[in-house]
């Protein structure tokens, strides 16, 4: 991909309303520095509320720069793919074949140079960016921290997939058809195969992301559930 023209940030949310702000304080941080390095690329941050009973839709009402996006899929895959296409409607043809999307999820926050970091991978001619995660330590006990830290690589061209620091352009996401509306491991399915087709991808050591460390699952068998087993 060449430089986009625009860029949207993806968050799912199922009933998040208490680590929701600080993920988008954080965002609206990554976004103005995008604007400061870019300010020729229009932004637009677009959060799923996907079966939401709490006041996941207030955190999100009271940020006008923030679009809502009322879902009830129950289905991470599906919520997903209902931002990625509400963003690219927001973007509008002929804008959209320069879309960027970058992905998180609602319990993460990003850096300041998320966005600018991702911008700049695509204007070098990638397709895919695959980042890191970090959970909060605080999260997890002496034991389960090292254990993360043992399996997992900052280094770059790591093999790690997390919805939650994952970035591609529009027209390759749609030419593999997109995020499938399965429970888990949407975004893994999506990388391998945007690798199969041959797109240009990079994974960067240093474009990580802290994440929730908690053991309350908002999907089966997920991340919540992994570091359940580090303890095991």
């Amino acid at each position: 991909m060449s430089m986009p023209t625009a860029l949207a940030v993806v968050i799912p949310a199922r009933d998040e309303e208490e680590l929701l702000p600080a993920c988008l304080d954080s965002v609206t941080g990554a976004v103005e520095a995008l604007a400061s390095a870019f300010p020729e690329i229009a932004c637009r941050v677009f959060v799923v509320l996907d079966c939401c009973q709490d006041d996941s839709s207030r955190a999100v009402a009271l940020r006008p720069d923030v679009t809502g996006v009322a879902v009830q899929a129950g289905c991470v895959g599906a919520a997903r793919a209902c931002g990625v296409e509400a963003a690219a409607r927001w973007a509008s043809s002929p804008v959209s074949g320069g879309l960027w999307v970058a992905n998180t999820d609602a319990d993460s926050t990003v850096p300041t140079s998320w966005l600018v970091q991702q911008v700049g991978f695509a204007a070098a001619g990638h397709d895919l960016v695959v980042g890191t995660v970090q959970p909060v330590a605080g999260d997890l006990t002496a034991y389960e921290l090292a254990q993360w830290q043992a399996r997992h690589s900052l280094i770059d061209g790591h093999d790690h997939v997390h919805g939650a620091n994952l970035g591609f352009s529009l027209a390759a996401y749609r030419s593999v058809g997109g995020f499938r509306a399965i429970p888990v491991h949407e975004d893994v399915e999506l990388v391998v195969a945007l690798r199969r087709a041959g797109v240009a991808w990079v994974a960067p050591g240093n474009l990580s992301v802290i994440t929730s460390g908690r053991r309350i699952a908002r999907a089966p068998d997920g991340f919540a559930d992994y570091l359940d087993g580090l303890g095991a």
